[in-house]
């Protein structure tokens, strides 16, 4: 059980070591020594772990798709949370404060569009149909605006979202927080009219 428990540890802190790395340097430039000296083992211990450094990206973006889904389970169901737009609005919200927090999760997204990482989990693919999946729950009720095919409105939510990283350090006078909500403010009036109340109520928390 000691031995596992080790083994365990031992993997985490790959997995931890190896998305500081991969988001730091990139997939190509990533060596398997730089991971190792990272994370405190010997080169030969991460080859034990992990068969390779493919191997370790494929365990940073599991891990960050749980953490992706966390958000989706604790956003819970549209009709008890105050409707599909709140659910999309706050989970933005939680998805930023993911990103700024979580290097694992960062690294996720950058190796999936990474040219020199074959990525076998498409995280931004992942976030764009459960925006779509409540798009699509806000246009039966009537929420979109005429015409606005749901798909279409995800697309630009997922967009924004994933842009404000680097919007963050071209307007440094903006939190990443408050651009978010600066942006909702435009274009949540737009995908859905009367519905823009739900964009700044973040802001202010």
């Amino acid at each position: 059980m000691v031995k596992q428990e080790r083994a365990a540890r031992t993997r985490e802190s790959l997995v931890l070591a190896a998305a500081e790395v991969f988001a730091a340097e990139g997939f190509a430039a990533a060596s398997i020594a730089a991971i190792s000296e990272r994370a405190g083992v010997t080169s030969g211990a991460v080859q034990f772990h992990f068969d390779g450094k493919p191997a370790l990206a494929r365990a940073v973006e599991a891990r960050a798709a749980r953490a992706l889904r966390r958000i989706a389970e604790a956003e819970g169901e549209p009709e008890r949370a105050g409707g599909p737009l709140k659910v999309l609005v706050d989970a933005t919200y939680a998805l930023l404060e993911l990103l700024a927090a979580d290097v694992v999760v960062r690294a996720g997204f950058a190796l999936g569009a990474d040219a020199a990482h074959q990525s076998l989990v498409d995280l931004r693919g992942q976030c764009r149909l459960w925006a779509e999946e409540l798009m699509a729950t806000a246009d039966r009720a009537g929420l979109l605006a005429e015409g606005l095919a749901p798909q279409d409105a995800a697309r630009v939510v997922v967009a924004f979202t994933a842009g404000l990283k680097g919007l963050g350090a071209v307007e440094p006078e903006w939190t990443p927080r408050q651009a978010l909500a600066r942006i909702w403010a435009v274009v949540l009036p737009g995908i859905a009219p009367g519905e823009n109340g739900a964009a700044t109520e973040q802001e202010t928390d």
